[in-house]
């Protein structure tokens, strides 16, 4: 048993192999801020940036994905959180009108 598995190794037979990174970017592709839609994808549902183990992307471009995503908050493209998140806990704001009873 052990040697027809030594076999397969020197072979090359591997299966179910999976690659390391994403072939649909390019080592030099770089991540624009002013298109949230394609940065909508490396962002998860609770409004954090995917890590780079999960989005398969280099070291490289995980650094690029993270300041472009950054950049489109601060201008607003993107949310900064989910709707749930951002008004969790938070005290309802009372409004300054009196009221009359």
């Amino acid at each position: 048993m052990e040697k027809d598995f030594k076999d397969n190794k020197e072979s090359g037979n591997r299966k179910n192999v999976r690659s390391k990174y994403r072939t649909e970017y390019s080592g030099d592709h770089t991540f624009d801020y002013k298109d949230p839609a394609s940065l909508h994808r490396f962002i998860s549902d609770g409004g954090k940036i995917t890590p780079a183990r999960i989005s398969k992307l280099s070291l490289n471009q995980q650094k690029q994905v993270a300041a472009a995503v950054k950049k489109s908050r601060n201008l607003a493209l993107l949310p900064s959180g989910t709707d749930a998140y951002d008004v969790f806990h938070r005290a309802e704001l009372i409004s300054p009108v009196p009221f009359e009873v």
